[in-house]
């Protein structure tokens, strides 16, 4: 594991608010552990982001405070701007060597898939990292899945499946899937109907608006009866 050191400086009155603190170059942040006193100290942003980028958020990071010895940490949590994403506020959290710790490390998936590329499987990622318990001592920077086992469709390696290092244990040894692979289902879609021609005669029906006229009627070639007339010859 690498060893990453970082220096911080304790928080006092003349530092003012957070955010005169951050315009001078640093970070708030917050030290605490389950034996050790809360701490509110500051750290510079680039020393910060240079740590960082190494450790992350599941290796130990080498603390010193002012003067004093350094001390095993991890960085529990970072609040982000919501605008900038810039780190605005850190959680170190002092472990004890002698203790385990519940963490989370990250998953990388190396190999290739025989099912993906021969038979055009998709791959199925469904945790990108494991809940496990170990010493502080024993913490690694992430765990491989190989990928190279799964052969058919509806193969999954299961936490279970895992191949931790010494020391690590799973949190929680389910039967649930890390990953698996899956047959691509491709989705046809169904032909359009074809619309009829209109028969000749019902073109004006279909217009909208317009009301289909059937076959004139003949006209009756039969006079209308003179009634005055019948009635003088009576």
């Amino acid at each position: 594991m690498t060893k990453v050191q970082l220096q911080a400086q304790l928080i006092s009155e003349k530092d003012g608010k957070a955010q005169v603190i951050r315009k001078a170059g640093f970070i708030p942040a917050i030290m605490y552990g389950a034996s050790a006193a809360n701490k509110s100290i500051k750290v510079k942003k680039h020393d910060f982001a240079k740590a960082f980028k190494v450790a992350g958020e599941f290796n130990l990071v080498d603390l010193s405070v002012g003067q004093d010895k350094p001390v095993k940490v991890i960085v529990k949590d970072v609040q982000r701007d919501g605008l900038t994403d810039n780190v605005i506020h850190i959680d170190f959290y002092q472990v004890d060597m002698a203790k385990k710790i519940l963490t989370e490390i990250p998953l990388h998936f190396v190999g290739e898939s025989k099912a993906v590329k021969d038979l055009g499987g998709t791959l199925v990622k469904n945790m990108d990292t494991v809940k496990v318990s170990c010493l502080p001592g024993d913490l690694v920077s992430h765990i491989e899945v190989d990928i190279s086992k799964l052969v058919e469709f509806d193969n999954f390696i299961r936490l279970h499946d895992l191949i931790l290092p010494q020391g690590v244990e799973l949190a929680s040894a389910t039967n649930e899937a890390v990953v698996g692979v899956v047959e691509t289902k491709i989705e046809v879609e169904a032909p359009k109907p074809v619309e009829a021609a209109p028969v000749e005669g019902e073109a004006a029906a279909q217009e909208p608006g317009k009301e289909a006229k059937g076959p004139a009627a003949p006209e009756s070639s039969a006079k209308p009866e003179n009634k005055k007339a019948d009635e003088t010859k009576k």
